[in-house]
């Protein structure tokens, strides 16, 4: 890997908080009440944010609630399936480019799926890509379509992180490892529950099957339990509601990347709890 560097402090690593998917008002909560002390803690240098359900009702982001992420020191937004419920975002996202969408929506889609941003002196690529298994959306091929990026970005930057917004394990793992070696993180969102397989790859790659979630703790990925369970049992359609009983969890991971090579030294998975009502 090679890219650009500044400054005279590229000697240590660039440690990146990345938060996985925050649900409603318990994951906006969870990101007030805790994010300054994990940056403070951890000696974070940038942030990413998955925030493809921070609205109010658990499901796609309004325009305020990425002004609110920006405002706590997210560098930069990610999305998945969920980034076109509220149509307010459609214009906003034209408007603020680090508020990124998956790269393989067809073209035309608003919005970009990758954008470089300046961490700590140094040059970073963030890329959003959504997998292709047990969705709807027809979409182009995530593998090809960040092969794609990766190869432009490379001139500029060294770094490359890459939020893999995807349903199937087998298709996180393997996109985890056909990137092994040529990005500097693949960590997977969509599932909600973070998985224990956080690991740096053999090739260098810091990689996890999904970060986890923002929301309830004893909640179903966020929503109320009783509606899912009642949903199962019945197989009629149910309106999911937000749960916002505590305990609340917080999730992300934390990858500590070398800026020589681009390549990660360690990921380190975040699990907070946290038993105040909101």
């Amino acid at each position: 890997m090679g890219g650009v560097l500044k400054g005279l402090d590229f000697m240590a690593g660039l440690r990146i908080l990345f938060l996985g998917d925050l649900v409603g008002v318990v994951g906006m909560t969870m990101a007030q009440r805790w994010l300054p002390s994990l940056i403070e803690k951890h000696a974070i240098d940038g942030v990413i944010i998955n925030g493809e359900n921070i609205a109010t009702k658990g499901r796609g982001i309004h325009p305020k609630d990425a002004d609110k992420l920006f405002a706590l020191g997210a560098k930069v937004i990610t999305t998945g399936n969920h980034i076109w419920a509220i149509k307010e975002i459609y214009p906003y996202i034209n408007e603020h480019p680090n508020l990124i969408r998956p790269a393989n929506f067809p073209d035309g889609a608003p919005g970009k799926g990758f954008v470089l941003v300046e961490i700590k002196n140094t040059v970073v690529a963030v890329v959003n890509a959504m997998g292709r298994t047990f969705f709807r959306e027809t979409l182009n091929c995530p593998f090809k379509k960040v092969d794609e990026i990766v190869a432009g970005v490379r001139i500029k930057s060294n770094i490359v992180f890459v939020d893999f917004h995807a349903e199937a394990t087998s298709e996180k793992t393997a996109f985890g490892h056909y990137f092994d070696g040529r990005v500097s993180a693949v960590v997977g969102t969509h599932s909600h529950i973070q998985t224990a397989d956080s690991r740096v790859l053999p090739g260098g790659t810091a990689y996890i099957t999904d970060v986890g979630s923002g929301c309830a703790l004893n909640s179903c990925l966020g929503v109320d339990s009783k509606t899912i369970i009642n949903r199962y049992l019945t197989q009629m359609p149910e309106l999911f509601a937000v749960d916002t009983k505590p305990p609340y969890q917080l999730n992300g991971v934390v990858v500590d990347i070398d800026r020589m090579s681009g390549k990660a030294n360690s990921i380190e998975r975040i699990f907070l709890v946290d038993e105040q009502p909101i």
